[in-house]
């Protein structure tokens, strides 16, 4: 068992990811707009919302209070006087021009009332916070279910944004794993993703990644007072048959139902009188725990816990004989991985890999236990076929690691050889698209996978030799049609290759001769660019350079031909220091971390090796 010391506090988070929804809140309470109700689970950043948005305004602000709800206007007392009536408070706070009332659903009835008259008969623009699941006073549900005024319902932080935050946090940007690692934990819950940050700083777990400035988190959850706090339905649970199948779960889920076996703790015994394997799970406790929301029986018959949290929690918080007991040895997971494996393959045949059906695989790396090389080269694949090259990247190392380290006998060292080789080729793939990664600009080479030469803009060279999706983008560029690139770019997203459709929206935004809808694909080329971890590929070079200035481009093409900023500033007639300057920020909007990688932002010619994907065979 862990535990862990109360963190140390952070510094205040950097606002970030909630752009849309910060100028939602603000145009909500000005011109004639009566304000909005923000909606969401505890921890979702509703407050941090609002108080953004009327940060550096007039607003008057008021909280609910616990326990508070005998006490007539409670949480008004910082702007009423001590015996007032409805109807006077009314009269008293309709000067108030923004009133922010944070958890309103704790508010007592007649403050609840109050902020429903003011929504009814003042000009007071009303900001209204309400947690999810929690019970409301009608007076404030009626705000939005009696269409008083529009509810914004917050959704969880996506994951780039995350990552963001995280950096902030600590200082130091995380590698992918361990950003998926804390967005799947968090699960959208940032204050519980600040307390996993504050116990993880300075700790031993956290290991610097080789060849990045980049820093990973592997090994057991730290069980700190707020994380213990937040799992207390889980790790209070009494029934020993209830405790025994959630810890059978944390360290081997998935496990099957057997739905005519026992319904309670009986293990069966071979003839001999001993047991005869692991003891059937107890469907009684699993009705039990199915019920209040712990465990997720899918289709298949296969459990699974119904929070990505509670495993590593269950685990963490397992004494050592018991852990010792349930622990399966690393090898024991092959199973598992191979029916990864096998439907990440299929996914990958069928051109759809939106989902990523592999929990086993992502916690036994989160928590440092060694997965097969040619496992991990395959989740590199399947992740750069979706965009993610930075995560690609991370898994091929993952398998280089998991290589080195392998106690592989004479009969397996030719697996191991390819399985090693196959996580190389995919590093190299991952960093020659992304500026980031590369520490070497790799060779020029010619495209030799039909999908290539349409992202390459050479659509001519895989005629006849496409399927699917991949056939109709192909034949869109070719006849230069804008509004055909849009549908097959639109549907590369939606079979989950963001870059593919990223790379087909700039080209449909060059060839579109309306203007509007040229602009329309740009925006979406670049915000669908933007979610694929920095990736940077011939296709994308004019989009990159499209989001500098004319200043900023003519500088960059001029430093990716080898140029000193001394030589720059000479041919350009400009001081030294503002070419300097002019690269930092071409910097910052290409993704890039220095002026070697410019050369690859800037050059339409192939710049990286490519496997052959989407061959002939590749299906619709």
């Amino acid at each position: 068992m862990r535990d862990a010391v109360a963190p140390e506090p952070l510094p205040l988070w950097p606002f970030t990811g909630r752009e849309d929804e910060l100028r939602l809140v603000r145009r909500s309470s000005a011109g004639a707009r009566r304000g909005l109700v923000v909606t969401g689970p505890p921890g979702r950043g509703k407050t941090r919302l609002v108080t953004e948005a009327v940060r550096g305004t007039d607003c008057a602000r008021i909280a609910g209070i616990p326990q508070a709800h005998r006490m007539p206007f409670a949480a008004f007392a910082p702007l009423l006087p001590e015996s007032v009536t409805l109807h006077r408070a009314v009269r008293l706070l309709s000067g108030v021009r923004t009133l922010l009332v944070d958890d309103a659903h704790l508010l007592d009835d007649s403050s609840a009332a109050l902020v429903h008259q003011l929504a009814v008969r003042s000009d007071t623009r009303l900001l209204i916070v309400v947690t999810d699941g929690a019970p409301v006073p009608a007076a404030v549900s009626r705000l939005w279910t009696g269409e008083l005024l529009p509810r914004l319902p917050l959704g969880p932080l996506p994951r780039e944004e995350t990552a963001r935050l995280v950096t902030g946090g600590v200082g130091r940007a995380p590698e992918p794993l361990t950003v998926n690692r804390l967005h799947r934990l968090a699960g959208g819950d940032l204050r519980l993703l600040r307390e996993l940050l504050g116990a993880l700083r300075g700790h031993e777990d956290l290991t610097p990644v080789p060849g990045t400035d980049e820093w990973a988190w592997r090994g057991p959850v730290p069980l700190t007072p707020a994380v213990r706090e937040h799992t207390a339905h889980l790790l209070t649970r009494t029934d020993s048959g209830e405790r025994e199948t959630l810890d059978r779960l944390a360290f081997a889920e998935p496990l099957p139902v057997e739905l005519d076996g026992p319904t309670g703790p009986e293990h069966p015994m071979d003839p001999a009188g001993r047991p005869a394997g692991p003891a059937p799970l107890d469907l009684a406790a699993l009705e039990r725990l199915e019920d209040d929301g712990l465990v997720h029986v899918d289709g298949r018959g296969a459990v699974r816990l119904a929070h990505p949290l509670h495993g590593p929690v269950l685990r963490a918080a397992a004494g050592r004989l018991r852990a010792r007991r349930l622990a399966r040895a690393p090898e024991e997971y092959g199973p598992a991985l191979d029916a990864e494996a096998a439907a990440l393959t299929a996914l990958i045949g069928q051109a759809d890999v939106r989902t990523v059906p592999a929990p086993v695989g992502d916690w036994l790396v989160a928590e440092g236990v060694p997965v097969p090389a040619g496992y991990a080269a395959l989740r590199a694949r399947y992740a750069r076929l979706r965009g993610e090259v930075r995560e690609a990247a991370a898994w091929a190392r993952e398998g280089l690691c998991t290589t080195a380290s392998a106690r592989s006998g004479p009969a397996e060292a030719e697996a191991e050889a390819g399985a090693a080789a196959e996580a190389r080729a995919e590093l190299a793939l991952a960093e020659a698209q992304s500026p980031a990664l590369a520490s070497v600009r790799h060779p020029a080479h010619a495209p030799h996978d039909p999908y290539d030469a349409v992202r390459l803009g050479t659509p001519e060279r895989a005629a006849g030799r496409l399927t699917g999706v991949f056939a109709a983008h192909a034949d869109a560029l070719t006849h230069s049609d804008g509004p055909a690139l849009d549908r097959a770019a639109g549907e590369l997203e939606r079979r989950g290759f963001l870059l593919f459709s990223a790379e087909a929206y700039a080209q449909a935004a060059a060839a579109h001769r309306d203007p509007g809808a040229a602009r329309t694909a740009r925006t979406r080329a670049v915000a669908l660019a933007r979610r694929c971890q920095g990736a940077r590929t011939p296709a994308l070079a004019a989009l990159a350079l499209g989001e500098l200035t004319a200043r900023q481009q003519q500088i960059v093409t001029l430093a990716a031909t080898g140029l000193s900023n001394r030589q720059i500033a000479e041919r350009l007639t400009l001081s030294i220091r503002t070419v300097g300057n002019h690269l930092y920020s071409a910097y910052t909007r290409l993704g890039a971390s220095d002026r070697t990688a410019l050369p690859r932002l800037t050059d339409p010619r192939p710049t990286d090796p490519r496997p052959a994907e989407f061959q002939e065979k590749q299906p619709a």
